[in-house]
């Protein structure tokens, strides 16, 4: 009878160790699954659904650099920026300036930008008749006390319209002039954008110009002598003075070029001034040299067409 109970104590003892086991096992497995399920899933979160991924925001657009449209303009330069010749003879006549001019006529640079009324209150004419490089600096010192949003600069021609080819100013001075009246303007103004017209090809303002009587006698008055002396004379010393003139027109402006090239806000027409090619009637009745109205109001054109140009 003893032995009895003590095989059915064994027997249940047995089964009670079995399913403990199988708890045990169970549990484990249980634990097993939720570590795997941590990894699987990053961190306690659940898993993501298929339709469930955000995805990044768009990265926002870049502030451009240029802007097509700015508010004010100053204008240094030399007597081309200041209607010299277009309005009567041997007299400045700004109202009918390519850059800051009122006219209707020629339809400015800045009347372009502003509007008429704009133009009349924002915008500014430092430009000098018979500067040279050498000047921009100061002139450049004056206009950014208005605190221009744009400067338009022209300058370069008197620098070639020496009364010899041997007092032309020499490149490497030209381009320290240059580079000093960027200087003055972005000490004072980092963010002012720079227009830079090229140099005009003076030679083809001669070949314009010589056909012309009354233009040929204001000439000898000392106008561009170093080009324009013995209009007439076609000889290879006088071929080679006037081509020696043209070839520093061009050193000018690739100095124009590569300086303004290091400015992020600076543009240059690419050449486009030098390249425009002047008639007769872009030419001033007087002196058949100096832009007519006609003529300043291409060059309006040639600015604001390189200004407003949408550039990637």
């Amino acid at each position: 009878m003893e032995q009895g109970r003590r095989r059915a104590r064994r027997r249940r003892g047995g089964r009670s160790r079995a399913v403990l086991a199988v708890a045990a096992t169970a549990a484990w497995g249980g634990a097993v699954l939720g570590v795997a399920g941590c990894d699987a899933v990053g961190g306690d979160a659940p898993a993501p659904s298929a339709g469930g991924v955000k995805k990044a925001a768009p990265s926002p657009s870049p502030t451009p650099v240029w802007d097509t449209s700015p508010a004010s303009v100053a204008a240094v330069g030399d007597s081309i920026t200041r209607g010299f010749d277009a309005c009567a003879v041997l007299t400045d006549c700004p109202e009918v300036s390519w850059a800051t001019g009122s006219s209707e006529q020629v339809d400015s640079l800045a009347v372009r930008l502003l509007g008429p009324a704009g133009a009349a209150e924002r915008s500014w004419n430092y430009a000098v008749t018979g500067a040279r490089m050498a000047d921009l600096p100061d002139q450049m010192a004056r206009a950014v006390r208005r605190d221009p949003q744009l400067v338009a600069v022209m300058a370069g021609a008197n620098d070639a319209c020496r009364a010899t080819t041997s007092a032309m100013t020499p490149v490497a001075d030209f381009r320290a002039d240059f580079e000093d009246a960027m200087h003055t303007l972005r000490k004072a103004l980092p963010k002012a954008q720079v227009y830079v017209a090229s140099v005009p090809d003076l030679k083809r303002l001669w070949s314009q110009g010589r056909t012309n009587e009354l233009g040929k006698q204001v000439w000898k008055l000392g106008v561009c002598p170093s080009m324009l002396a013995d209009a007439d004379a076609l000889d290879a010393a006088a071929n080679e003075r006037r081509e020696t003139v043209r070839n520093r027109v061009e050193d000018y402006n690739k100095v124009l070029e590569e300086v303004c090239a290091e400015d992020l806000r600076c543009r240059f027409d690419g050449g486009a001034v030098y390249e425009y090619e002047f008639g007769t009637r872009q030419l001033s009745r007087w002196d058949w040299f100096h832009p007519s109205i006609d003529g300043q109001a291409r060059l309006a054109e040639i600015a604001y067409r390189t200004v407003t140009a949408k550039r990637p």
